[in-house]
């Protein structure tokens, strides 16, 4: 990734607001590493604990001017708002069932937004950010940050170059072994927010990783997935919160898909898998090997691409930092994300044109779609795993 374009637009970083994302917790520090590894934004305020004075020492010893560590998100929004050197983005890392309710107060006072995934629980809140996003013009990004992997966007390009030719099957695979242990069937965790279906959703599995197995098929592919027979649940005698799932899918195009998700595999870490083939060629990715993308064309010998190595395309090229044969990974992948973000934001609020290798963040839509599709699965499994519906109309028509 070469260049620091927001600095050539602003003539300086962007200046980001956290909300959420503060001791213990994982994904916080990927946020904020994700926001500084290329330059692009400047981390100015931040509220990150719902306890007021945790969250006033954690965010100063983050670096946050003292002035500038806030009780909560309103007094935050309101404060920065009103700043000549405010904050200009909001990047909410908060428990699933606030996502709403910070995205819109941060729209509705001309913050653009990063959200961590999943965007809300319910399709009735993710229409309410779609339809604010158009309302206000404003960038949102959702950080399913698996597909800000050079190997992932290379297999991308090579479904759009027609490589693969018209797909026909998909596959793909989350699997993890963090609730395994079987006799501690609700696992102790710092977050217990997420073992709750009012606050972490409706099922623990599907938006914990399954909408990120959803998301991967459908960036890779350009597939919408119309319709799935599921089964979902728990693998655990006595467990309360999903810990598997399983599916059939239907494509828009006729294709065929299988889905599994569990995170309930003893000894496995994170193991996110997925497979296309098409009519001409297949493309295989390991997210545990992520510098490696197979492709096995229907005549002729496989070949493996590599960030940076021969063959690759121009949105894999755009995503690598380093010369060939030198690895790169999960920090990378989720700093791409911010930084596409970051040149969307910078050239909406310059009136410039934003480079379109930059827009492949996923955004409110593919927000939607996800929770759309986690609705689906859950209902189909509910019916004994009956071929459901998926809406793919993320404006209004879900």
């Amino acid at each position: 990734m070469d260049g620091n374009p927001v600095v050539e637009m602003l003539g300086r970083p962007l200046r980001l607001a956290l909300v959420g994302g503060g001791p213990g917790s994982f994904i916080g520090a990927m946020h904020r590493a994700a926001a500084r590894i290329d330059g692009r934004y400047t981390i100015v305020a931040g509220v990150v604990s719902s306890d007021a004075n945790r969250s006033r020492k954690a965010a100063i010893n983050m670096g946050i001017d003292p002035e500038r560590a806030y009780s909560g998100t309103s007094e935050m929004l309101e404060a920065e708002a009103g700043r000549e050197d405010g904050a200009e983005v909001v990047a909410i890392m908060t428990p699933n069932d606030s996502h709403h309710e910070y995205a819109l107060a941060a729209l509705d006072r001309g913050f653009d937004v990063i959200c961590d995934k999943p965007m809300t629980n319910t399709m009735e809140e993710a229409r309410d950010i779609v339809q604010r996003v158009a309302a206000t013009g404003l960038v949102f990004c959702l950080t399913h940050n698996y597909t800000g992997y050079p190997m992932v966007r290379q297999a991308r390009a090579l479904v759009e170059d027609g490589r693969l030719g018209e797909i026909r099957l998909l596959q793909v695979e989350y699997v993890q072994g963090g609730k395994a242990d079987e006799n501690d069937p609700e696992p102790a965790s710092d977050v217990p927010w997420r073992y709750d279906p009012v606050r972490g959703g409706p099922s623990l599995v599907m938006g914990d990783i399954g909408t990120h197995a959803h998301n991967l098929i459908r960036f890779i592919t350009g597939l919408e997935v119309v319709q799935v027979a599921a089964e979902i649940g728990h693998i655990a005698p006595g467990r309360l919160i999903d810990d598997y799932g399983a599916a059939m899918l239907r494509f828009d195009n006729g294709a065929r898909g299988t889905f599994w998700v569990t995170q309930a595999a003893a000894g496995v870490e994170n193991c996110l898998r997925v497979r296309v083939s098409g009519t001409r060629g297949s493309v295989e990715w390991h997210q545990e090997n992520p510098t490696r993308l197979i492709f096995t064309p229907l005549e002729g010998p496989s070949q493996t691409f590599t960030p940076n190595g021969p063959g690759t395309l121009p949105p894999a090229r755009r995503a690598s930092r380093i010369v060939a044969g030198h690895p790169e990974g999960f920090h990378e992948a989720f700093a791409n994300i911010y930084s596409d973000a970051a040149e969307a934001i910078a050239a909406r609020r310059t009136g410039n044109t934003t480079d379109p290798l930059a827009l492949q963040f996923p955004n409110e839509q593919d927000g939607a779609l996800g929770v759309a599709f986690v609705e689906a699965a859950v209902a189909s499994s509910r019916a004994d795993g009956a071929w459901t519906d998926v809406p793919t109309d993320a404006t209004g028509g879900i």
